[in-house]
């Protein structure tokens, strides 16, 4: 799972994993190296990326929907899930963020709400990245508290009408379908919306200073008329998307260490090659104590990461606890990014090195699928009892 053999051999994940898992960390690290890595600079520079020929990568890979049972998806254990998202985010998040969106929000929501028709007509599509798909949840003036949504969804007859606008959504402009999640007279649904509906408008996101190596979009609905078929039949209120997100969440918790273990190794390298006052900056006190604290969080996340992993394939993952995953592992993860970034001093800057970009990235991470202080209040509820949200 990492490159730098010293690094390797001190952190000794492999050896907790099985020769299956290590297999597929393998492969989807070999996947990114050749298949992505060439491009993120350029990719991150210019603020596009083909989404579309990465999700057929990814679906021929495996990847997509993969902790999904049936409907071709591979069925893999939540474990193997979260180490395919730690190397795809140790090549960008953004690329892990398309995944992501894909499998653990979009098809995951499908998969476990939707009718038998809904099913069959776009997961196996999904899967194979034939066709992308994306989630309607966070408005402009909504995020953290979806609660509050004034997309609305009205019955006309057998018919829904779909009125409001979401904000931030991945994949938004080059999705096929969307699920989209509005208020009606009876609590919180979900509909399943083909891109090319009447009164359906996705608009990219310009001018990002992160997750540049990704599609983002804001989301309106002009009288968008759908047939009852749309709905999502097996969920009402905010349980449906909350359990979509706790997916994504868990994602990141692996994920954001596939980042911060690209810094360091990236450091690591750096650091022994680097000459100042004729010997490698390695040698010198203040690099070591930098490279050793990294090291430590490092390994403590991906610790945490395979903990809450064997946990889900248990079933005995609680919520809560994904919570202080991707509180620990985000926080940790851009703090490694920031100071592997003085390792390299000015070079550091640049595009040339992938410790900047990883931590610009790393920026949205800590605020998407929950803020840092969204998960302390959910990990201060479960220890006390007490909601303090309000």
């Amino acid at each position: 799972m990492t490159a730098h053999p010293a690094l390797d051999k001190l952190t000794a994940i492999d050896s907790l994993l099985s020769e299956e898992e290590r297999d597929l960390a393998t492969t989807v690290r070999s996947f990114a190296d050749d298949k992505l890595r060439p491009y993120l600079a350029d990719w991150f520079e210019a603020g596009e990326i083909p989404a579309r020929e990465i999700a057929q990568q990814l679906g021929a890979l495996g990847v997509l929907g993969m902790h999904l049972d049936g409907y071709e998806c591979a069925g893999a254990s939540a474990t193997m899930y979260g180490l395919a998202c730690q190397e795809l985010e140790a090549a960008d998040s953004g690329l892990r963020s398309l995944m992501s969106v894909q499998g653990s929000l979009a098809m995951t929501a499908i998969h476990h709400f939707g009718s038998e028709e809904q099913k069959q007509e776009w997961l196996p599509r999904m899967a194979a990245g034939e066709a992308l798909g994306c989630f309607g949840l966070t408005e402009p003036d909504f995020g953290s508290d979806p609660a509050g949504m004034r997309t609305r969804a009205k019955r006309d007859g057998d018919d829904w009408v779909i009125n409001g606008s979401k904000m931030w959504i991945t994949n938004g402009t080059v999705a096929d379908v969307a699920v989209v999640w509005a208020q009606t007279d009876d609590k919180i649904r979900g509909f399943v919306v083909p891109t090319d509906t009447k009164g359906f408008t996705a608009t990219e996101v310009k001018h990002k200073l992160s997750l540049r190596a990704s599609k983002t979009a804001g989301l309106s609905f002009e009288d968008m008329r759908l047939p009852g078929s749309a709905v999502l039949p097996e969920v009402s209120g905010l349980r449906g998307p909350l359990t979509c997100l706790s997916e994504a969440r868990f994602g990141i918790i692996f994920g954001a260490m596939g980042a911060a273990r690209d810094c360091l190794e990236t450091a690591l390298e750096y650091a022994g090659s680097r000459i100042i006052y004729d010997k490698p900056l390695a040698g010198f006190q203040l690099t070591q104590a930098k490279l050793a604290d990294m090291t430590l969080e490092l390994m403590k996340g991906q610790l945490l990461a395979l903990h809450i992993g064997r946990q889900k394939d248990a079933g005995t993952l609680q919520p809560a606890q994904v919570s202080v995953g991707k509180l620990n592992n985000c926080r940790e993860a851009i703090k490694i990014a920031r100071e592997c970034r003085t390792i390299l001093a000015a070079n550091g800057i640049t595009l040339d090195y992938p410790v900047l970009r990883h931590a610009n990235n790393l920026e949205s991470v800590m605020t998407y699928e929950g803020t840092s202080e969204v998960h302390q209040l959910i990990v201060g509820q479960a220890l006390t009892g007490e909601a303090a949200f309000r």
